[in-house]
């Protein structure tokens, strides 16, 4: 029996290769394929099922069945045993179909005298495109050896399904990738940019899909895969000696590679008649299906790890590379599974948009996406599937949407978008050169964040009174080795020149939970957040802040410098790194170098417990930043990285704000400086509460210093603040609603 069926089973796939070779409509070619399948399998029904939509499959092509209900007989997702194998990505063989759980008769199709099914999902790299059904009148489960040749003639249709081979106006099917597709991911970064696909990654072209010589399709697939052990095997060894973490992950891709089991199955394809590219292909489908399944993470990273393994050698076999030819268009919108921060700097700012299939708002690309002010969509699931080179694309990074190829109307309700945000933009341009100064007279100072020479053009043209936070881990992140002392200092000079006398805070190296360098060892930690990073990485490892405070002070060259410690959590932390800079500072004097004119070294109020610091911490410190975006995820116990809470928890909840004033109220009183950075900083409705319960100095991105200055502008903050403390007093929980309310009442006012 097993012989048989490998042998039926390569002359069905070269049947059905010269049926696709054949001119015909779309509907001819699936009836003959129906037939092929049902005479090879010795079945009286052969049926496929392909998706209408997102939630219908329609019967398209039977043998067996009555053909009037060919295009009439649909299925919900989940309906019948169709609609589970649809929804499972699991095959359903049973030898009593109207008694297996799920089953639904449907009478148009005269299936009622068959007993035994057999559904295979139709399915190309995870995506389920349709379902194959064979039927037949004997109760029997169809055996091992039948199944599998069905999965191998399933993975056959699906890419004829890709190549838009059943495509017609008799069938209703239109092409792939030709339609418009709205993907809703999380935002990233906010704006909006209309442009063109680019694909980090460019999807491998698999054409020649059935093989008439197994032996030498096994032999380039052997030849093939050792060269990729090869490749993987050259990768481990550069870094064998370097990040214990990532050597272990890159021994497990290795082991992957290694796998008899995995070469065995896509050998197997081969002896069924599929080309090796496809062997290939079939099995990367199969991991992806088996991905979406697994809920554990360390598993899902495994069969990602498998996934990269077949992109990897699918370019071998095809000798594709990543380099396809195409040119970059001139408004390129990015779109990938995932990108590193190296790779998104050598794109720079000529990226319009970037959308990506997974990441995280705190990942090294959305940091990166925010310091060049480039609109970014997250989690956008199987955008890279869709997607093509040169698609027409709009990406919304405020609403975290994305507009795959759309219509015209979609085009012309973003376009308008757009305009009016440009309008927006010269109104907030117009600004530029005048104060924050509120309605009442209060004057804001707005700083901007930076961690990248090209962001400090955006002083001037922002209108921002200096930088309130410089990150200097992305000159980290961003290399594959320890950056040297000179090599900082120069970079830290030039920053300075840039400023031209406007203060510069540098925040010094803030890396650990998801900032995390390659080069340096890197402890597995539950939670990380909580874990070993900022500056108690520094304390443990003081060589290397020392290293950066030695850079930073002789880029001063006489001039002022502000140093941030991040992360502080208690006050002796604050004192042994203060304890270092006075010990570095020492030691230049003695060296002969020029120190600044001017130190000022402050520390980041990012967990709740420092607010409760002794009073002489207060008066140690030069002045304190409350970091809102960690500090935020630590009070209410919310990961901002995990998408099930990170939008549960809002700034404008009584409960935080009763405690940011009580952190003002300490620092007031004892006349230590104080500013909010973080994201609610550049946040115009959330920026103006945060002013009106005390913050006199906000740092925040470029781009959104024009925005909140434009509503500073109008706010009447004395007004505001009597109307928190009332909504806070009255018990509300939050404050929001009110506020909405008190400025929409004050534009219908002024206009």
């Amino acid at each position: 029996m097993p012989e048989r069926t490998q042998t039926d089973s390569q002359q069905l796939l070269r049947r059905l290769r010269d049926t696709m070779a054949e001119e015909q409509k779309g509907q001819a070619r699936l009836n003959k394929i129906t037939h092929l399948i049902a005479d090879s399998m010795r079945t009286e029904v052969c049926s496929i099922y392909l998706f209408r939509d997102a939630e219908t499959l329609e019967l398209c092509a039977t043998e067996g069945l009555k053909t009037e209900a060919v295009h009439q007989t649909r299925l919900r997702i989940g309906e019948g045993l169709v609609g589970k194998v649809a929804k499972s990505k699991k095959v359903v063989n049973t030898e009593d179909a109207p008694s297996a759980q799920g089953f639904r008769f449907m009478p148009e199709t005269g299936e009622e005298i068959f007993s035994s099914f057999a559904g295979v999902p139709i399915q190309r790299l995870g995506e389920t495109l349709g379902v194959l059904v064979t039927q037949s009148k004997n109760s029997r489960k169809f055996s091992s050896e039948e199944i599998y040749a069905l999965e191998v003639v399933a993975m056959v249709l699906a890419e004829m399904t890709e190549l838009g081979a059943f495509v017609g106006d008799e069938t209703g099917l239109t092409a792939l990738h030709q339609q418009p597709v709205l993907f809703r991911g999380t935002n990233g970064q906010e704006g909006a940019a209309k442009g063109s696909v680019w694909l980090h990654e460019p999807r491998v072209v698999v054409t020649n899909l059935v093989s008439d010589d197994a032996i030498e399709e096994t032999t380039r697939l052997k030849n093939a895969v050792n060269l990729l052990r090869q490749g993987v095997d050259e990768i481990v060894d550069k870094i064998a000696d370097g990040d214990k973490e990532q050597t272990e992950i890159l021994k497990t891709f290795r082991m992957f590679a290694n796998s008899r089991g995995w070469l065995r199955r896509m050998e197997a394809d081969i002896d069924q008649g599929l080309s090796a590219e496809a062997a290939v292909e079939k099995e990367q489908s199969s991991a992806r299906a088996r991905m979406s399944q697994v809920a554990d993470s360390y598993m899902r990273e495994r069969l990602h790890d498998l996934d990269d393994l077949s992109n990897r050698l699918l370019r071998i076999l095809t000798g594709q590379g990543t380099n396809t030819g195409a040119e970059i268009p001139k408004d390129p919108i990015l779109i990938a599974r995932n990108i590193g921060p190296a790779e998104l700097l050598d794109y720079g700012r000529r990226l319009k948009a970037i959308v990506l299939e997974e990441g995280s708002v705190g990942s090294h690309a959305a940091i990166v996406a925010r310091a060049l002010s480039i609109p970014l969509v997250i989690n956008a699931k199987n955008v890279t599937t869709e997607a093509l080179n040169g698609d027409p694309i709009l990406v919304d990074g405020t609403q975290g949407i994305v507009h795959l190829r759309p219509d015209d109307n979609v085009v012309h309700a973003f376009s308008e978008k757009i305009a009016m945000e440009a309008k927006n933009q010269e109104r907030y341009h117009a600004l530029r050169d005048e104060a924050a100064k509120t309605t009442d007279g209060q004057i804001i100072d707005l700083s901007m964040n930076a961690g990248l020479m090209a962001d400090l053009p955006s002083l001037t043209s922002s209108g921002a009174s200096g930088v309130g936070l410089f990150r200097t881990e992305l000159q980290f992140l961003i290399r594959n080795k320890m950056p040297k002392r000179s090599e900082l200092k120069k970079l830290y000079s030039r920053v300075l020149d840039a400023a031209k006398g406007k203060q510069v805070v540098f925040r010094t190296l803030d890396i650990g939970s998801d900032k995390v360098l390659s080069y340096m060892p890197n402890v597995s930690e539950a939670n990380p957040a909580l874990g070993w990073r900022a500056i108690r990485i520094a304390l443990d490892r003081p060589s290397i802040m020392r290293m950066q405070i030695e850079a930073l002070i002789r880029a001063s060259d006489g001039r002022n410098l502000s140093i941030m410690f991040p992360l502080i959590s208690q006050d002796s932390e604050f004192y042994e790194a203060r304890a270092l800079v006075d010990k570095v500072l020492t030691g230049e004097k003695r060296l002969g170098h020029n120190t600044p004119n001017e130190i000022k070294v402050g520390a980041m109020l990012e967990t709740p417990s420092l607010a409760y610091a002794p009073k002489k911490f207060l008066n140690a410190v030069d002045f304190l930043s409350v970091g809102g975006n960690d500090l935020k995820q630590f009070f209410f116990a919310a990961d901002r990285e995990n998408e099930l809470v990170r939008r549960k928890y809002d700034t404008l909840s009584t409960s935080y704000l009763e405690y940011l004033r009580f952190v003002i109220d300490r620092c007031t009183k004892n006349k230590t400086p104080l500013s909010f950075c973080g994201e609610d900083a550049g946040r115009p409705l959330e920026a103006v509460c945060l002013c009106a319960i005390g913050f006199s100095s906000l740092s925040m991105r470029p781009a959104s210093i024009g925005p909140v200055k434009h509503l500073l502008r109008r706010v009447n903050l004395q007004d505001l603040s009597n109307i928190l403390n009332s909504e806070i007093d009255s018990g509300s929980s939050n404050v929001r609603s009110v506020v909405e309310k008190y400025l929409n009442s004050m534009w219908d006012i002024n206009g």
